[in-house]
């Protein structure tokens, strides 16, 4: 059909006048297999030789497509019509984008001419892939150059477009009507075809391997492992300690993730190995970009939106024996990082352009909690045994049952359903593989009077699977199992076994519950027997299970004042925090009627909704019919058996033999297309506007969700022409013997697990439901028609496409809308010429890799306590605003390690260039919406819608121009918003006539009314906007290398509040500049810290704030209203404590009365109870106070300098800010210096000050008084003492001899004298001493 892609360049075609070339550029676009394109005009003219002129068409007549290179040859042989078409593709038969002309044929003229057609192709031309050589034919129809599908050359008449085929010898004479009614099933069959069956060599479909293997077993072939080992490797210190000379810091600790990705492909036709080294030398790079969901619960960890993308490293193989001088085997490695708070993981694996080309793929890598390892190192189911043997009891004949988990958070998925046997279905790969697992659970089956149970059987019922617990019901039994995930839990809380709940209950069915909220998941049994009317509703958070029995104060039979009731099945709608019930009701006067009921959880509220019809409307041929009571009814009772309800486009289904849908509750319409002989079993939906639906009788049928026309996918005889095809192509996918046993989405398309018989073989495989394929096979098989064209009859379609092009423009930068964080990390360059990695180096990516989101993480918190000197990207605002800055810090020095590098002197053999790792900030439109859009409060995402009507001419006629009535009443776009109290669109329509396009400016804003204000990423209101291009839906298609897609019909959910990845933060820079300018003075602590300045008490504080954007890279300052307070503080940082309510009231409040306020400002603006001032960024400041009553009041120094004191301030901008929905907290330290203190301690160290001083002054003064009388009378006392020695050595020395009498007289006499003499001299000696001694030291010690 029509491929809604313009694709603007200059397209040139070739064609052969009597063999003179003639080249015309023209302006083309790129579109799909056209209906809306004109014929091409044959002339059949001078058929004999000698009759070929100029200006008659050519009997060889070649055209070449510029776009990649293919074409067709015609006139090729002699005496008959040929065509060869120079590229297709097997299997899938993809082209380049580029692409711009369709393939097609014309009648051959001449017979009996002799001569030989030359291939020509245009000068400069890009050599097409997969080029070949075709195989000469009577008569070849033109097929589709995407997908192989037959084309049709088509004329535009009036309002509806025609597309014609030529009969098979339109030379003779003309088929019977009869023969092509026989024949056009196989010829819808051939045209149809998605490649050219008969070629013989075309481009060869190539498709990615990944598979996890642990850390140590890298370069081991033929090995996968689970995914469950968590804890990160400590091993790489050695690898890191040899990069000295090397960006990388030598005091940090790198670790590792204990996994990495293998990657490889394979083509058909040629080995893997052959392959991959073939795209090894060509240069082929695999870049790997994993995504990680975020957790459910937001309260723990937080939430984001985060992508890292990472470049494969070629590693050869540990290959036993291999004769190669390079190489034999090889795959690309990648770590396969873990997150904390991430257990669902998306790889997304693509080409860097070079080599072969290869589809981008989708792997689902998430964590299984449900392994455990034995001491033999094999790993074991934790819920019961593996059984490795299918058998095809369990498979065949047994009806399929819906696979329920919670979507886009589950990362094991579980299925029942096996007959007889108590074993399901686990897969932590989303069926990629999976597991056949017999549960260890005890069976035990209690029947009684209150629980009626008509048999019993080991078969598992229901099975629900949430992000870390698994439900399952057998017969009236419910259990559930935690899985152990150490990254969700940050402890091991796993369960041992099958834990038993609700054991005194009769529990009849288990409903799910397919979304998250406000941190919890949530599941619902209904009940039976003696509680019967109540519901179970079930919440598990962090792996903790608990039940709570609604409604609470009695049953719904009661509530409703009926005898006797039943609830079928029951939804719960998180936004409302509301229950929505559907009842069975029996009254012993009238028949059974069914009820809508409402249960409000927050006022225990029961409610009547709606009452269903008890028979089925009488639509009268119409597709839809609106339920207003007035409206005529068939003998078919309506059968209600469940509900399903989607968030996002708050549409309700209530479905049976019949399908109801309603936007309120309570008005329904009713879609007649559902036969209603059918009953329904299930229902599926994408959440991305598509939903299929499962019958009891194992039908699928397709609703496209905004519309009301449904479609019939199987059987069909577009599915029959689908199987013929692959039976063709001998798809081992598809057998005439096989069973459904699930119907489910991924990734916005429909999947099928099904069980195949082949050759008394079973197998189990996940194939793919080409919904488009189906519905383009289906429409060319009803709208078709003859046409008499001369002699012979003409195979017409009618396309109901309104247009022929459709695309998107003006789009923003998604980053801003997604909120989606992107990082880059590109493998260490190694030195080694033949560019292989090591073991050493991959190490080295391990460790980078680690490091990195390290990086991110820190940069993303926020510690008050600790401060920002030992936490990254606290509080206090970066000077640069990026997670890596810090590492980029060493770029400084890149050019001596590429110096390094250049000279093979690398440390390690490895060159860390440190361009490789940084975030992207930048991400560009992928000509497409982005996958969510986030709107803050008053924001609007502004795009374009380009839709072009009519179909491109191949011949050199201009196209009619239509006028704008005619565009306008040709094609026109709406828009359908789920809540459209609370978003709001406008479309602004432009009209191109030259190119009969029409240019639709769409403008989708916030009215700034459905919310409050909330933590950022928290408690985000789901809603969701539907573009609809009128008369589009199920007859509108794009071709693309991935297969047909469906156009005319968008939908993008879009969620109101304060988008991830924003935050404020204190700006620490601007406010020192800003305060240093207005106080004419900044005096710092004594003790700088750099990443915490001091501010003086006695100056006035301005304080500024950031808001940061962690996913854009923008930082602006905050420009809306706050209130500050001062929650904690303490005169160090060991002694800082939490002020209570009250305490941060009377420190705060300008009302408070008991003296304890802190600080104050001369804002006027408080809060609308006056308790806290409001301030903005233009304040006149804050004046630090400290009362008597508060904690900085008296405070006591620890040292001679002044008092310090650390306060613990709080920022919010909640009730205060109306600019946006964001619940901005900041806690941050504020170190104040300088406080004065009280005044009694003040005149206490005044006086005591006072005291000593006077008494040391005193002191002094008397000693310098009393020293010289102290002197004297030591020397008095000295002289005494030296007196009464000397005497005492005159009576020992005298004789008591006679004869020395005299002369010892006469010698004491003399010496007597002497002494006396020397005495007196002594003591004049001594009285001039301390004269001199005075004047020399005033102060003797």
């Amino acid at each position: 059909m029509e491929k809604c892609r313009e694709k603007r360049e200059w397209g040139e075609k070739v064609s052969r006048l009597g063999g003179k070339v003639r080249i015309e550029k023209g302006l083309t676009d790129k579109v799909a297999p056209g209906w809306k394109e004109k014929k091409v005009q044959g002339e059949e003219k001078a058929r004999g030789e000698g009759k070929a002129s100029g200006e008659k068409r050519s009997q060889g007549k070649e055209r070449v497509s510029k776009g990649d290179g293919r074409g067709f040859r015609r006139g090729r042989g002699e005496g008959q019509d040929r065509e060869e078409q120079l590229s297709k593709d097997q299997g899938k038969g993809r082209v380049d984008k580029e692409r711009v002309e369709e393939l097609g044929w014309v009648e051959e003229q001449g017979r009996n001419k002799a001569g030989k057609q030359r291939e020509e192709q245009t000068p400069g031309e890009k050599k097409g892939r997969g080029q070949g050589k075709g195989r000469g034919v009577g008569k070849v129809w033109a097929e589709d150059p995407e997908k192989g599908e037959a084309r049709y050359r088509t004329r535009y008449q009036g309002s509806s477009h025609v597309a014609r085929c030529p009969a098979m010898y339109p030379a003779g004479p003309a088929w019977p009507k009869l023969r092509v009614l026989r024949a056009m099933w196989a010829l819808l069959a051939v045209l149809l075809a998605p490649g050219r069956l008969w070629a013989k060599e075309d481009i060869q479909e190539c498709i990615w391997h990944v598979v996890l293997i642990k850390f140590e077993a890298v370069g081991e072939e033929g090995r996968s492992d689970r995914f469950f080992d968590l804890e990160p490797l400590e091993t790489l210190d050695s690898v890191f300690s040899l990069l000295v000379d090397a960006p990388t810091d030598q005091n940090e600790k790198y670790l590792g993730f204990p996994y990495y990705l293998k990657i490889n492909y394979s083509c058909g036709g040629e080995s893997s190995e052959a392959q991959v080294r073939k795209g090894h030398l060509t240069g082929l790079k695999p870049l790997v970009l994993v995504t990680f969901q975020s957790p459910v619960n937001f309260h723990r960890w937080k939430i984001e939106q985060l992508q890292i993308q990472m470049e494969g490293a070629p590693f050869r193989s540990k290959a036993e024996q291999c004769n190669a001088e390079e190489v034999c085997a090889m795959s690309w490695y990648t770590p396969m990082p873990i997150k904390n708070g991430s257990v669902v993981m998306y790889v997304d694996v693509s080409s860097n352009g070079l080599g072969p080309f290869i589809q981008n793929k989708r792997f689902h890598v998430n964590i299984n909690g449900f392994l455990q390892k034995q001491q033999d190192n094999t790993l074991q189911f934790t819920v019961g045994n593996e059984i490795f043997n299918l058998i095809p009891r369990y498979f065949i004949n047994v009806p399929s049952r819906p696979l329920w988990h919670t979507v886009d958070q589950t990362p094991v998925l579980i299925l029942g359903g096996i007959p007889d046997e108590k074993s399901v279905l686990l897969t932590d790969t989303s069926f990629t593989d999976f597991f056949l697992v017999e549960l260890n659970i005890d069976s035990c089956w209690v029947g009684s009077f209150y629980c009626p149970q008509a048999s019993f059987t080991a078969t598992i019922y229901d099975a629900i699977a949430t992000e870390s617990t698994l439900f399952i019901r057998q017969n009236q039994l419910v259990y559930y199992f935690t899985g152990t995930y150490v990254t969700l839990h940050e402890s091991n809380q796993g369960s041992g076994s099958w834990v038993r709940v609700l054991a005194n209950e009769c529990i009849k069915k288990l409903c799910p519950v397919y979304a998250h909220s406000n941190g919890s998941e949530y599941v619902m049994a209904l009940t039976t027997g003696k509680r019967e009317g109540y519901v179970h509703f079930g919440t598990i958070t962090d792996g903790r299970v608990s039940f709570e029995l609604l409604p609470r104060q009695r049953s719904v039979c009661e509530g409703l004042q009926v005898m006797n009731c039943s609830i079928i099945w029951a939804v719960f709608i998180a936004g409302d925090y509301n229950l929505l019930l559907l009842v069975q009701m029996e009254d012993p006067t009238t028949r059974k009627y069914f009820q809508v009921v409402s249960y409000d959880l927050v006022g225990n509220h029961l409610a009547i909704l709606y009452t269903i019809p008890e028979f089925i409307p009488d639509a009268r041929g119409l597709e839809f019919l609106m339920l207003l009571g007035t409206e005529t009814h068939t003998t078919f009772l309506m059968v209600p058996k469940g509900m399903f309800y989607n968030q996002y486009s708050n549409l309700l289904y209530i479905w049976g033999n019949f399908l109801l849908q309603s936007y309120n509750y309570e008005n329904f319409i009713y879609l007649a297309d559902f036969p209603k002989e059918q009953s329904i079993k299930y229902l599926v939906n994408s959440f991305r506007g598509d939903m299929a639906i499962v019958t009891e009788t194992e039908e699928i049928w397709y609703l496209l969700e905004g519309s009301y026309r449904m479609y019939k996918l199987f059987p069909s005889r577009g599915w029959e022409v689908h199987i013929n095809l692959q039976v063709m192509h001998q798809s081992s996918v598809y057998t005439p013997n096989e069973t459904m046993v699930t119907l489910f989405y991924e990734d916005t398309k429909l999947y099928q697990l099904v069980y195949l018989m082949k050759n008394q073989q079973g197998q189990l495989v996940k194939r793919h439901v080409p919904v488009e394929q189906l519905l383009m096979y289906q429409q060319l098989s009803n709208h078709y028609f003859f046409e008499r064209q001369g002699s012979h009859l003409t195979l017409s379609f009618t396309n109901f496409c309104p247009f022929s092009v459709m695309r998107l423009r003006d789009l923003p930068n998604p980053q801003v809308y997604s909120r989606q964080e992107r990082y880059q990390a590109r493998p260490p360059r190694v030195v080694e010429p033949s560019g292989f990695h090591s073991e050493n180096s991959l190490a080295v990516y391990q460790g980078l890799v680690y490091y990195l989101l390290c990086l991110h993480s820190e940069h993303h918190k926020v510690d008050a306590w600790r401060g920002p000197g030992l936490v990254r990207g606290g509080p206090y605002a970066d000077p640069v605003h990026d997670s890596t800055w810090r590492w980029s810090n060493k770029k400084q020095d890149q050019d001596y390690y590429f110096y390094l590098a250049s000279n093979s002197q690398s440390p390690g053999n490895v060159y860390i260039d440190m361009a490789s790792y940084e975030k992207i900030y930048d991400l560009k439109a992928d000509y497409e919406l982005p996958e969510r859009i986030f709107l803050d409060k008053g924001t609007s995402y502004v795009f374009s819608v380009f839709l072009r009507v009519g179909g491109q001419s191949l011949e050199f006629t201009p196209e009619r121009v239509l006028t704008s009535e005619e565009l306008k009443s040709t094609v026109d776009l709406g828009v359908v918003l789920a809540d459209p109290g609370c978003i709001e669109a406008v479309v602004r329509q432009k009209f191109l006539i030259n190119r009969n396009s029409v240019l639709f400016r769409v403008t989708l804003s916030d009215k700034r009314s459905c919310f409050d204000q909330g933590l950022s990423g928290h408690h985000l209101l789901e809603t969701s906007m539907l573009l609809k291009v009128a008369g589009a839906v199920g007859h509108c298609f794009q071709n693309t290398h991935q297969g047909p897609r469906m156009q005319g019909n968008l939908m993008v959910p879009v969620l109101i509040g304060c988008p991830p990845g924003k935050r404020l933060a204190f700006d620490i820079t601007y406010t020192l500049q800003y305060n240093r300018l207005q106080n004419k003075h900044y005096f710092d602590c004594v003790r700088v810290d750099p990443e915490m300045p001091c501010f003086l008490f006695r100056d006035v504080f301005y304080p500024f704030f950031l808001i940061q954007d962690l996913v854009t890279g923008d930082s602006g300052s905050f420009q809306g209203s706050y209130v500050l307070k001062v929650v904690g503080g303490g005169p160090t940082l060991d002694t800082i404590r939490e002020y209570s309510e009250e305490e941060i009231y009377r420190f705060n409040s300008p009302l408070d009365k008991t003296h304890s306020l802190i600080w104050t400002t001369k804002n006027t603006t408080t809060t609308k109870d006056s308790a806290f001032n409001i301030m903005s960024h233009q304040s006149l400041g804050i004046e630090w106070l400290c009362l008597e009553n508060s904690p900085c009041y008296d405070t006591i120094p620890h040292t001679i300098f002044a008092p310090e004191f650390f306060f613990k301030v709080l920022v919010s901008n909640r009730g205060v800010d109306k600019s946006t929905y964001c619940d901005y907290q900041l806690i941050f330290l504020l170190h104040i210096h300088g406080l004065p203190l009280s005044a009694k301690r003040a005149f206490f160290i005044l006086m005591v000050s006072s005291s000593v001083f006077i008494g040391l002054v005193t002191l002094y003064i008397v000693f310098c008084l009393l020293l010289p009388v102290m002197v004297k009378a030591w020397n008095s006392l000295r002289w005494k003492i030296n007196n009464i020695i000397m005497s005492e050595s005159y009576y020992t020395y005298t004789s008591p001899s006679r004869n020395c009498s005299g002369t010892s007289e006469t010698r004491s006499t003399v010496s007597s004298r002497v002494g006396s003499s020397d005495s007196s001299k002594v003591a004049e000696a001594n009285q001039r001493a301390p004269e001199q001694t005075w004047k020399k030291k005033p102060l003797v010690t």
